[in-house]
């Protein structure tokens, strides 16, 4: 069974031949533990030190991730800005930079912290949205690279299983204008909200015409990380007046173009969301984060039925004693055997996580789920 006919049939609650050991990539901090404790690329120069990606590691099967960010170098889905990026100052500890669509931010020279932005690229207004939206351009003819066709081609041979960054229609603007200002732009200006919501998943369906006339994709990635430890960062009534008619237009046309699943990705404790994102049309749900509030996919499906879960490893367990990890990954059959669930860490690997503690993940995983 090749990579790709496991992961489609697994979800579509088909019998398989074994359970595919993933992962969501890990820390930069982690990767550097890695390589001074023993890690050797399998693929050299595979590996981004500084990406969140990977890397490839003996016993997991190829990473699901590589390339979704990118759509694997098809298209540029981004935004396109017309600003020098630059250096602003820095000292012996931090960096300041300007990026090409305006947003100034700060970085830790030693990498230990995600970057802080000092000023957002967007204003929750309609003057600021105009200026934006030229950055969403989809005839800039740096769009699509001049061989993305014999990429496709070349893609379409790749047993790895594939995925793009295909929506993203509430985590682009919250980077855009911050948490703050989007939190109060759906209350006071709902009506620009939802235009620049359509703008956006007009962009996404756009940009990815061509490019699924060419590729068969496994599932489309929609980025959106709109949960806290708390729950969700806006209302599901909230979600329903602006969010759930784009979402079920976008999934629509991607799956009237042969992509198979439409996965949507938020940290924290999304139960909250789930109905609305299944009326929407969502069937995959990732990566399910366990945190304080203990998700788990057993209680899950007997809230909201046979749900198809990607995740839900409290990844804590992989740096704590091996009983318990044993334990843990255990009590996660039950779910493994009702098809439609993927057992993977629930967010990046930390730097608390040796390369031994990894390597017994993965060891300690094929026990449990393959009989070693």
């Amino acid at each position: 069974m090749t990579h790709r006919q496991r992961f489609n049939k697994l979800f579509s609650f088909q019998k398989v031949d074994r359970i595919p050991c993933y992962f969501f990539g890990s820390w930069a901090e982690t990767k550097a533990r890695w390589a001074k404790e023993g890690f050797v690329e399998l693929i050299p120069g595979s590996t981004d030190w500084n990406s969140d990606c990977g890397p490839e590691l003996p016993g997991m099967d190829p990473d699901w991730e590589n390339g979704v960010w990118s759509v694997h170098g098809l298209v540029h889905i981004g935004p396109i800005g017309d600003i020098e990026a630059c250096v602003l100052s820095e000292d012996e500890e931090r960096r300041v930079l300007r990026s090409s669509i305006g947003e100034e931010y700060v970085v830790r020279k030693d990498g230990t912290s995600i970057p802080h932005t000092t000023k957002y690229p967007m204003e929750p207004t309609r003057e600021s949205w105009e200026r934006f939206k030229a950055y969403l351009d989809t005839d800039v003819p740096s769009r699509y690279p001049s061989d993305w066709e014999q990429r496709a081609d070349a893609l379409n041979k790749s047993d790895q299983v594939l995925a793009f960054m295909g929506g993203s229609l509430y985590a682009w603007m919250r980077s855009w204008m911050g948490v703050e200002n989007i939190s109060y732009f759906m209350y006071d200006d709902p009506e620009l909200m939802e235009e620049m919501i359509a703008h956006i998943a007009d962009h996404f369906m756009r940009l990815m015409e061509p490019v699924l006339k060419k590729v068969q994709f496994d599932f489309v990635y929609f980025f959106e990380d709109c949960c806290g430890s708390s729950g969700p960062l806006f209302s599901p009534a909230i979600y329903k007046e602006l969010f759930d008619a784009h979402y079920k237009r976008m999934i629509t046309f991607y799956k009237e173009r042969g992509v198979n699943f439409a996965l949507i990705d938020s940290d924290g404790w999304s139960e909250a969301l789930i109905p609305c994102w299944q009326e929407s049309g969502f069937d995959l749900f990732f990566p399910i984060e366990v945190g304080k509030w203990g998700a788990n996919p057993a209680d899950l499906r007997k809230k909201f039925g046979p749900i198809k879960i990607f995740g839900a490893v409290d990844k804590r367990f992989i740096y704590g004693e091996e009983d318990a990890l044993r334990s843990h990954l255990k009590s996660l059959m039950p779910s493994v055997l009702e098809g439609g669930y993927i057992p993977i860490p629930d967010h990046r690997i930390p730097p608390e996580v040796s390369y031994e503690q990894m390597l017994r993940y993965i060891r300690v995983f094929h026990e449990v789920f393959n009989g070693g």
